[in-house]
């Protein structure tokens, strides 16, 4: 039996765990969700038929699933709460502080299997890292990698929550291992914690209402009613998490590449609004928050402006942007300094 755990400690992660492909309850589920019309802009979760939850179909020979999970937590940032409590700041989710972790994981991946490959020869494989059609969250609970917790992220009692997960799909008839109990109990933290309520019961996210999806998924206007929720949260939105009882004292890191980068752990929103399409490019590149383009940067940065103190910095920054080229941002800016206006912001 080759040494796979060892060679995934090695490569920098921290857990591996084996699952079968058997994902029918979970399917069943999937589907409802997504029937309920909770994918919201996300309609790409719906284009890939049963690929997604019969991993076979998606890569034709498939009995095993090595699921792995790497943590991302960046020990050099500003505190998380320091910055949330500023809301002349602009909060960034830590996972996307560093550089982009989906090549990074994919490429451990396969150099796994090409451990696995020198010792018992050729085999089928593909390595995913959310970038694929993979009911990640379900496998990495099936296999034993951790359970999941109320806020629906994958949750182990040593490390918490703070991880990126990864999978390599295998035709390798391994043992599997056994899924752990979960350990929430009667705690709803993660739930009462959520600024726009997006926790509609235990184990059940409605999307369409989280910041995260909001800042990230979602491709026009942010609905009003929750933008004064969104605070300074400008990309992402880790609350539920900051909350959890099993991610105090979580460890952080040990890959330089999701430390922070170009001081966005700690950002002035006002020098963010100020970044021109080049200055976007530049300083976003490699990183997951290129995905979104500058015109939604500038969305949310004119939301967490509406949010913040009413100071001659801020209103300026708006005002600068009121006749921007997009209809999106100057719908947000609008919004904005109609806030200001009303003459509820301390200053």
């Amino acid at each position: 039996m080759p040494n796979i755990r060892g060679w995934a400690l090695e490569l920098g992660f921290q857990a591996v765990e084996v699952s079968d492909t058997e994902l029918g309850e979970d399917e069943i589920r999937f589907l409802a969700w997504l029937d309920d019309g909770r994918a919201g802009d996300m309609t790409y979760l719906a284009r890939h038929g049963h690929r997604r939850t019969r991993p076979a179909e998606l890569v034709p020979g498939t009995i095993r699933i090595l699921t792995v999970r790497m943590n991302y937590l960046p020990g050099n940032a500003r505190p998380m709460d320091t910055v949330l409590n500023d809301p002349e700041r602009g909060y960034i989710a830590r996972y996307a502080l560093g550089r982009d972790y989906h090549k990074l994981i994919r490429t451990r991946l396969q150099r796994l299997a090409s451990r696995i490959e020198a010792v018992v020869g050729p085999f089928g494989y593909r390595a995913f890292a959310d970038s694929a059609p993979v009911l990640e969250r379900a496998l990495a609970a099936k296999s034993g990698l951790g359970w999941t917790g109320k806020h629906t992220n994958i949750m182990t009692r040593d490390v918490g929550s703070w991880f990126f997960l990864g999978e390599l799909y295998t035709d390798l008839p391994l043992p599997v291992s056994a899924p752990v109990t979960s350990h929430c109990g009667s705690c709803r933290a993660c739930l009462d914690a959520c600024p726009t309520s997006a926790f509609t019961a235990p184990h059940s996210l409605d999307p369409r209402r989280c910041i995260s999806y909001l800042t990230i998924e979602h491709r026009g206007s942010i609905p009003e009613p929750l933008r004064r929720g969104i605070g300074n949260r400008i990309f992402g939105c880790d609350d539920c998490q900051m909350v959890c009882p099993f991610n105090r004292g979580a460890p952080s890191t040990d890959e330089p590449d999701f430390e922070p980068r170009h001081g966005l752990d700690n950002p002035q929103l006002s020098e963010l609004f100020a970044w021109e399409p080049n200055d976007f490019d530049v300083r976003t590149a490699g990183s997951p928050i290129r995905r979104i383009g500058y015109e939604r940067w500038l969305r949310n940065i004119a939301v967490a402006l509406g949010n913040a103190p009413t100071t001659p910095a801020i209103t300026a920054a708006l005002e600068r942007r009121r006749d921007h080229a997009s209809a999106l941002v100057r719908e947000h800016v609008s919004w904005a300094l109609a806030q200001h206006a009303k003459g509820e912001h301390h200053t």
